[in-house]
C-alpha cells in the first residue's frame, strides 16, 4: 500500500469494490473510477492525457478517497470549513510528482462555487497541481469548467472538469478498440463500465434544455428581441454547449471513435469568450450551431437548431470536382455517392461563387434528374455541394426533453444515411507533358541513327 503524502491526515485507498453505505453513491462511484485509473494503465493514460499530462509505463498512479488534509486554512483566527475532497491522485514518475484533488457529484448535484474556491485554496496551500471535478455537467474540453471562478483564484492551480459520461465513453472506446494489452485489466475495465451504466451509479446523460427554453422560443416566435445580457439567453447557450458535448459522446459511442467539437483557437482557450460569442450569435441569428469533427469523414458535420423555423438541420459540405466542366457532370459525381440513401427530408444545395444563383432540390429529385440543380439565370457551375437533413419539429421543438431526444436521433441518422457515404473530391495526379523540344530531339536522334545505319551498310 502506498504511503499517504505528509499533508494528508487520513484517506482510504481507492477501491474497485468500496465498502460504503448504499446511500453514499458519490463516494462509491468516485472510488470505483479512481481505482480503475490506478488499475488499468491505458485508462489512466487516456484520462490524464485529456488534461495534458503524459503517463509513461514506469509512472505510478496512487489514488485515495475521502481524504482529510492537514493544516486547515485559517480565516480570521478560525479554521474555515473547507470540506473534504472526495479523492486525491498522485502521479509519481520517479523524478516528479503531479497531484490533483478530486471532487465528485452524481445525479443532479453540482459543485458549488464556494466549495470549489475552498478546494483551490487547499490545493495552493499544499502545492497540489490541480483540482478535478466530476459531475453530470458537460463541458467542451476538460480545461473548461461549468462553474465560473475568478481567474485570480486559479493562479498557480489548474482547474479541470470531467463529465461522468465522458469517463464512461473513454472507457468504452478503449474496450472497443482493443487497446488494452492485459486481459486482466480489460476485465476490470469491463466491470467498471458495467457499473457506470447501471442507474444506481447516479450517472446520467444531458437530456433536457434549460427551464427558460420555452420562454426563449416564445420570444423568437413573437419577433421579440432577445437580450444578450439576460439570464435566460445565457442559460440557453450554456445548455446548448453541454448538449454539444453530449452529442459528441453519442457519436463517439456509435462510431467507436473519438468525435470532437470544432472550436476556434480562441474558443478553445477561453470558454467565457466562446459563451459571449455564441450568445451574440443566438441573439442575431436566432439559431444555435456547432460542428463535429469525425475522424476520416469527408467533412465536418454541422448542426443547426433554428429557433425561428423550429427545425434541426444536419449537414456536410463538399467541394465539387474541379475536373468536371458542367453542372450535370458535377452533380452526377455526387449522385453516385448517394445511391440507395433514404431520401426523406434529405436535400442537396448547389452553391456557386459570387452573385450567381444557388440552387436546391430534394435528394429524391436530384437522384432522378441531375439537371434539377442547373440554373436558368447563370452558366456558372457549382463550387460546393451542401448535403443536409432537415427535421421540422413545429410545436414539439419547445419541449426541452423532446428537443434533445430528436436532436440525438437526427444527427446520427443523417451521418448513417448520407455522411458516412460521402467522399471528398481528390484531384487526379498530374501527367508528364511531352515537350516539343523533346519530340524534335527524338526525331533528330532517330534520323542520325538511320544515317549511321546506312553508312554502316555501305561500308
Amino acid at each position: 500500500m502506498s504511503k499517504l503524502p505528509e499533508f494528508v491526515k487520513k484517506g482510504e485507498p481507492a477501491r474497485l469494490i468500496p465498502v460504503v453505505a448504499d446511500t453514499n453513491r458519490e463516494q462509491r462511484t468516485a472510488s470505483v473510477i479512481l481505482a480503475a485509473m490506478r488499475g488499468v494503465y491505458e485508462f489512466r493514460q487516456a484520462m490524464l492525457r485529456s488534461l495534458g499530462i503524459r503517463v509513461g509505463k514506469r509512472a505510478t498512479l496512487h489514488a485515495w478517497t475521502e481524504v482529510t488534509l492537514a493544516d486547515e486554512i485559517k480565516n480570521k483566527g478560525k479554521a474555515s470549513n473547507n470540506g473534504r475532497p472526495d479523492g486525491l491522485l498522485v502521479l509519481d514518475t520517479g523524478k516528479n510528482k503531479w497531484m490533483a484533488l478530486v471532487e465528485a457529484k452524481t445525479g443532479n448535484s453540482e459543485v458549488g462555487e464556494q466549495q470549489l474556491e475552498n478546494y483551490l485554496n487547499q490545493a495552493k496551500q499544499h502545492k497540489i497541481n490541480a483540482v478535478i471535478t466530476i459531475t453530470n455537467q458537460f463541458v467542451a474540453l476538460p480545461s473548461h469548467h461549468p462553474v465560473k471562478i475568478p481567474k485570480k483564484l486559479k493562479k498557480g492551480v489548474e482547474l479541470y472538469h470531467w463529465a461522468w459520461t465522458y469517463l464512461l465513453t473513454q472507457a468504452s472506446l478503449l474496450l472497443e478498440s482493443n487497446e488494452i494489452e492485459s486481459e486482466d485489466q480489460r476485465f476490470l475495465l469491463e466491470e467498471v463500465v458495467r457499473h457506470l451504466r447501471h442507474p444506481s451509479s447516479g450517472i446520467s446523460r444531458f437530456d433536457s434544455m434549460n427551464r427558460e427554453w420555452k420562454d426563449v422560443l416564445g420570444k423568437v416566435k413573437s419577433n421579440a428581441s432577445l437580450n444578450k445580457a439576460s439570464e435566460e439567453v445565457e442559460n440557453t447557450v450554456s445548455a446548448w454547449h453541454q448538449e454539444q458535448r453530449d452529442l459528441c459522446l453519442v457519436m463517439s459511442r456509435k462510431l467507436g471513435l473519438t468525435v470532437t467539437l470544432r472550436l476556434s483557437r480562441t474558443h478553445r482557450t477561453d470558454p467565457q469568450k466562446r459563451l459571449k460569442d455564441d450568445i451574440e450569435e443566438l441573439v442575431k441569428t436566432k439559431a444555435l450551431n456547432c460542428s463535429l469533427e469525425i475522424p476520416d469523414a469527408a467533412a465536418d458535420l454541422n448542426v443547426t437548431a433554428d429557433l425561428a423555423t423550429r427545425t434541426i438541420v444536419s449537414s456536410m459540405r463538399l467541394d465539387a470536382p474541379q475536373d468536371k466542366k458542367s453542372t450535370s457532370a458535377r452533380v452526377n459525381w455526387l449522385r453516385r455517392q448517394l445511391k440507395g440513401v433514404y431520401t426523406t427530408d434529405m436535400y442537396i444545395k448547389a452553391i456557386r461563387i459570387g452573385r450567381s444563383e444557388d440552387t436546391q432540390a430534394t435528394l429524391a429529385e436530384v437522384l432522378a434528374d441531375p439537371d434539377v440543380l442547373s440554373s436558368d439565370t447563370t452558366d456558372v457551375v457549382p463550387k460546393t455541394f451542401e448535403i443536409f437533413h432537415m427535421v421540422d419539429l413545429a410545436g414539439r421543438f419547445s419541449g426541452s426533453r423532446v428537443f434533445i431526444d430528436e436532436l440525438e436521433q437526427a444527427v446520427p441518422h443523417f451521418y448513417e444515411q448520407a455522411g458516412q457515404k460521402l467522399r471528398e473530391w481528390v484531384p487526379p495526379p498530374p501527367k508528364i507533358k511531352k515537350d516539343k523540344s523533346d519530340v524534335t530531339s527524338k526525331s533528330d536522334n532517330d534520323g542520325q541513327s538511320k544515317d549511321q545505319k546506312s553508312l554502316d551498310n555501305d561500308s
